[in-house]
């Protein structure tokens, strides 16, 4: 094959492996939000306590992120993220025989945080690796829908599991599947075109073909340190998406079981009617995608707005739908997703690779979505303590105010588009 021929198989091989495999990630990170009001009722666990566990993950994840985001850049991610694959499905494992002790889902939780961290980071420097800045919107949005479908599986998968079985089943069954999407993601993805004997996507635009193999040069831990933390806008997309994951966080952990207890829905149909949520989700990570690129020309931040607010708007009506309103509920629940998930893509996703050079993109990426766990972290334990001491609305309307909050940090960077190479 030419060189264009054979960047076509590779950039789809890639693609879809990163693809398949982040969203397999989701297996061994969500799955507890199905097992939660099982492990509740059996074990008598207040929501504050489970929401501890939730956090217990988030804050270790977001430790990870800022240190797997440098570490990405650097090792070859084929291994890295097989890596932790392995450890988090026996993570997940080993979970199902915990039995309601909060100190040993405290400990697991957190330390599947650190194992799941070390698969987004790499993952958009792979894709940073074998796709040019052109490309990045439209690809950058499908990569988005990774984790929203593979969310949505999970979530009616474990409820699946869950009525048949148990909770504990929803742990062990998504951990043995796992291992297997490790080994393929081992077998099929590879770090960057040159490790294949083709050009980099700098040497690409330029017309030069290159036939040796050779390894994605690292540029050094302090010159990409930098390069990341002193850029503004950085920074400003960081806290953006620490206050897009409270939201976010808040209806991925909370809202099977707000269906459960409010809406009077049985676990394993909340979880079903919860996927609603990712998967129209999936779909605003394209929109939000296309739209940047084409309607705003690269510029990701009034595609971020204009959906933040819609959000906000949406999630504030949410709880006041009565209680056996299901189509209502489905629709509104549609919106939400659709208004989450198009802000988050770009935030955590394209947006790293349009502030930071490939050579960057691992730890950008790391640095801005740990401060996004930063915030997935208060969601678990505040949205169960706000539940515990208030009311839901409360948790609610502490929802609303972030998903405004973001709204008002992106709309600093509404005339940005990416960084000139």
């Amino acid at each position: 094959m030419d060189t264009k021929k054979k960047f076509r198989y590779w950039r789809k091989r890639i693609l879809f492996s990163v693809w398949i495999t982040y969203a397999a990630f989701y297996l061994c990170r969500v799955n507890i939000s199905v097992a939660m009001p099982g492990i509740m009722a059996e074990f008598g666990i207040s929501k504050t306590a489970m929401g501890g566990v939730l956090t217990a993950l988030f804050i270790v994840y977001a430790i990870g992120q800022f240190v797997n985001g440098q570490l990405g850049d650097k090792f070859n991610t084929r291994y890295f993220v097989s890596i932790g694959i392995l450890f988090s499905a026996i993570i997940n494992l080993i979970f199902g025989f915990t039995n309601g002790t909060i100190t040993a889902m405290l400990l697991l939780w957190g330390l599947n945080g650190w194992f799941q961290s070390m698969g987004w980071a790499p993952s958009v420097k792979t894709i940073a690796n074998w796709f040019p800045p052109k490309q990045r919107g439209r690809v950058g949005g499908i990569m988005g829908t990774s984790y929203q479908i593979g969310n949505a599986v999970t979530w009616a998968l474990s409820g699946f599991i869950v009525g048949l079985f148990g909770w504990r089943w929803a742990f062990w069954i998504p951990g043995m599947l796992f291992i297997l999407f490790g080994i393929h993601w081992f077998v099929r993805a590879r770090n960057a075109p040159e490790e294949v004997g083709l050009p980099t996507i700098e040497e690409e635009s330029n017309g030069i073909e290159n036939a040796e193999k050779k390894k994605d040069h690292h540029l050094g831990f302090i010159k990409v340190f930098k390069m990341v933390v002193t850029k503004k806008r950085v920074w400003v997309v960081a806290l953006g998406l620490f206050f897009v994951n409270i939201i976010r966080y808040g209806f991925i952990g909370w809202a099977p079981t707000y269906m459960f207890e409010v809406q009077g829905a049985s676990i394993s149909v909340a979880a079903y009617k919860a996927i609603a949520f990712p998967l129209a989700g999936s779909l605003g990570a394209i929109w939000a995608g296309w739209m940047s690129d084409r309607v705003f020309k690269g510029r990701r931040a009034p595609v971020c707005v204009i959906m933040l607010l819609f959000l906000a708007l949406f999630s504030w009506l949410y709880p006041q739908i009565p209680a056996g309103d299901w189509i209502l509920s489905l629709v509104y629940l549609l919106v939400i997703g659709f208004m989450t998930f198009g802000p988050h893509v770009l935030m955590v996703g394209i947006m790293p690779m349009d502030y930071a050079t490939r050579k960057a993109a691992s730890a950008a990426t790391g640095f801005i979505d740990g401060w996004g766990y930063i915030g997935s972290a208060l969601a678990g334990v505040g949205t169960g303590f706000l539940v515990d001491n208030f009311s839901w609305n409360t948790a609610f309307n502490f929802w609303v105010l972030s998903a405004v909050i973001a709204a008002i940090l992106m709309s600093f960077l509404w005339n940005y588009g990416a960084v000139k190479r």
